[in-house]
């Protein structure tokens, strides 16, 4: 369902999926559209979903329907990201999450539990720095932060280079526009099926949708901006680590066969108080491939740190 009393759908040309019993809706945060799937309980506890690359808030479909059952359930696209507005600048992660809070609080959303994955944990690090006190707590899965778990280099061992390669290539000028425009399903496809444990957990439907939001005006430029913006948000994340670590309860979700081992382990240092655990037989999508982990994962979570 589509409610278009929160703005118009700045990418029309793009397929809008419905997922039963959520509603689409634009809203705005700090100048720039972003597009919500909202549902669940309007009176539980809210969760705020965010995705990574290259994927859209379409990857939490399978984990949202199973929190909608106690939860009052948001999903987001990130600036630039699926059905959200492609503005031309500020793709660093500071400047990404007062969009998003402005968004959230433009929902009437006054504290929020935070899941996020991939570029959206980058996003999601940010954020917690920045408004902590409007979150109850923060769910970051498998994420290579820009400053905290980003490794400094590529490895150049095959059997992990592959994780990590795309952080280079991504932040060379011009070179991704020139080789991927046009052949954006190829290059999804290769994520999607690469990056996890059974390559067929993906199907060719979803690959598609993928891609062609990729593909869609601007939405390959701000996806790599994201990037070539991460050596800013890491600068932004120490200053602000500077002035103290996240106070927030933070649980590291990492998986058996994902990019960064022990997520917990890693944001350890600049956390006063983190939990972790591993998802098994899971590569980098943990929510695509083992949905029922991840909201089981973040329920005891919820349910531990709420209580206390």
């Amino acid at each position: 369902m589509t409610d278009s009393s929160h703005g118009q759908n700045p990418v029309p040309g793009l397929p809008l999926h419905e997922l039963a019993g959520f509603t689409h809706r634009w809203v705005e945060g700090e100048g720039v559209r972003l597009h919500v799937v909202e549902g669940g309980r309007p009176a539980g506890p809210t969760v705020v979903l965010l995705a990574g690359f290259p994927q859209t808030w379409w990857a939490w479909r399978e984990v949202m329907p199973a929190l909608a059952e106690r939860f009052h359930v948001i999903a987001v696209d990130l600036p630039g990201q699926g059905h959200s507005e492609r503005p031309q600048g500020g793709y660093d992660t500071h400047t990404v999450a007062a969009r998003v809070q402005a968004a959230l609080s433009a929902l009437d959303v006054p504290k929020y539990w935070l899941v996020a994955h991939d570029v959206g944990a980058w996003v999601a690090f940010s954020l917690a720095l920045k408004y902590a006190e409007r979150l109850h707590g923060v769910a970051l899965l498998d994420a290579g932060i820009p400053g905290i778990t980003l490794p400094e280099s590529v490895p150049l061992d095959p059997e992990r280079a592959f994780k990590t390669w795309h952080f280079a290539f991504h932040l060379v000028p011009d070179l991704p526009e020139t080789l991927l425009t046009g052949r954006e399903r190829a290059y999804v496809d290769w994520f999607l099926r690469a990056k996890t444990l059974s390559p067929d957990t993906f199907d060719g439907a979803e690959i598609d949708q993928y891609a062609a939001a990729l593909a869609a005006e601007g939405g390959l430029r701000a996806s790599l901006a994201y990037y070539r913006d991460a050596p800013r948000s890491a600068r932004a994340n120490h200053e602000a680590l500077e002035r103290g670590r996240l106070t927030v309860p933070v649980l590291g979700i990492s998986s058996s066969h994902g990019s960064i081992p022990d997520m917990a382990a890693s944001i350890g240092p600049w956390a006063e108080h983190i939990t972790g655990v591993v998802i098994p037989e899971a590569g980098h999508f943990i929510p695509d491939e083992q949905p029922g982990a991840v909201v089981a994962a973040l329920t005891a979570f919820i349910d531990h740190e709420g209580a206390g």
